[in-house]
């Protein structure tokens, strides 16, 4: 069993019309939502054995706002190659991943990312699916489990979508909850 799990960078800043996309960094919003992402992935106990991350400052800002645990257990490998990546790049590193790591998390960018997510979807969540279709917002997470043994086994229309989460929504608990 293997799983996934598809970050999308959190919110970035236009404030510099100037500076190239790629060193674009977080505005407050994105400062203040890879936090609560971090907190609900090990509230969830989704600590990645790897992840995939981004070259793009803004994708290297998130990875860091998520948390120690993600730096310090997670082995994280930046590449330049996910920086606006389509499904099949993605795909084709997700099968670079070596065996040990369990677990692996991307963080990048759509469309990319929300165009991976739905050629992985091979059953799961239907719901969820659908919500992830109408909008893969920053911050969110696609959350697959895959009945595999190794990564180069993982092709398009195999994945189990476990759940959508949208960091809005985790927000909007933690204010109603208060």
């Amino acid at each position: 069993m293997k799983t996934l799990l598809l970050l999308r960078h959190a919110k970035s800043s236009w404030a510099d019309p100037g500076r190239a996309d790629h060193d674009r960094e977080l505005n407050r919003r994105g400062e203040k939502a890879a936090p609560f992402m971090g907190r609900y992935l090990r509230e969830q106990a989704l600590i990645p054995d790897l992840v995939w991350c981004s070259t793009a400052a803004r994708a290297v800002q998130t990875l860091g706002l998520l948390g120690r645990d993600f730096a310090s257990n997670a082995d994280v490998i930046y590449s330049e190659d996910l920086y606006m990546a389509g499904e099949r790049v993605l795909l084709e590193s997700l099968h670079h991943t070596h065996e040990d790591a369990n677990s692996v998390m991307f963080i990048g960018h759509n469309p990319g990312m929300e165009q991976f997510a739905q050629a992985l979807f091979g059953g799961g969540d239907e719901v969820a699916r659908d919500a992830m279709a109408r909008k893969f917002p920053t911050c969110a997470l696609a959350h697959f489990e895959f009945d595999v043994e190794n990564w180069t086994d993982i092709a398009f229309g195999t994945g189990r979508l476990i759940v959508f989460t949208k960091v809005k929504e985790l927000q909007a608990v933690k204010i109603g909850s208060e």
